[in-house]
């Protein structure tokens, strides 16, 4: 029990544990649909993250803080594991022997950690630590613990629909850019589409992997809305480097509008 648990911890976070594709083989598929989704999500959000020269300069070298914001650099990396998560990891969470398809989120994982590394992640990763941080009974299927649990990378993507609609307006084109490298034509699509392009292409990656609708579906009412605001708010780090200014009122909404996503 001890090495399944040791492997199903390190694909939590496959960009800094798995190393080959042999070694996913017998995670459950929703262990490689999570850590697909954290993959996948610190692409597009550093690929939308403020850009680097819109951030406020620190008062000396020293001051610079660890994520830099979208530059020329990480947006190579942030796109090019768009690519790959979109078009791979229905089938690494769904072939326990499709080494192809995980072979390549691993290679996807490794592109995104070098993209947001640099760049850094913004709303969905800052919501998400209050989801999993103050869980109450849901327990993610897969996972060998026996307290309640919502994986990083579930309790992540089920914020990005509403938070890439918000964000959008502020560069539309760099929101279809990253929606047009997960494989659709949107040749047709305006600058008012964006948001609901990118935010399209997630649902429907969710629901083909069969994660929860929502933060209602893993325990979360209205009433805790309040509580999670609260526990978003000091995530600056992150929360700095969205591309609109979020404040109280806004991280408020964006929990509202993510109870349900569909």
């Amino acid at each position: 029990m001890k090495a399944k648990t040791d492997i199903a911890h390190r694909a939590l976070r496959p960009d800094m544990g798995l190393i080959d594709p042999e070694n996913t083989r017998t995670l459950p598929g929703v262990v490689v649909a999570c850590s697909g989704f954290d993959v996948l999500s610190h692409a597009l959000e550093s690929f939308t993250a403020l850009p680097f020269n819109k951030r406020v300069a620190p008062e000396h070298p020293g001051a610079r803080p660890s994520y830099q914001g979208s530059n020329s650099i990480s947006d190579i990396w942030a796109l090019k594991a768009a690519g790959i998560g979109a078009k791979y990891i229905v089938r690494a969470a769904q072939g326990s022997t499709d080494h192809e398809a995980k072979g390549q989120m691993l290679l996807a994982a490794t592109y995104a950690g070098v993209g947001f590394g640099n760049a850094g992640c913004h709303v969905p990763h800052g919501m998400s630590y209050a989801v999993s941080g103050m869980v109450k009974n849901f327990v993610a299927d897969g996972y060998p613990v026996n307290h309640p649990l919502v994986p990083h990378g579930m309790s992540v993507i089920l914020n990005a629909p509403a938070v890439f609609r918000f964000t959008a307006p502020t560069n539309p084109q760099r929101h279809l850019k990253v929606a047009e490298v997960m494989g659709p034509d949107i040749t047709e699509a305006m600058n008012d589409d964006a948001g609901e392009v990118l935010s399209g292409l997630l649902i429907e990656l969710i629901q083909a992997l069969g994660l929860p609708n929502g933060l209602s579906a893993v325990g979360y009412e209205r009433n805790d809305v309040s509580q999670l605001t609260t526990g978003t708010m000091p995530q600056q780090r992150v929360l700095r480097i969205s591309p609109r200014p979020v404040t109280d009122n806004d991280i408020h909404q964006l929990f509202l509008d993510s109870l349900v996503i569909w």
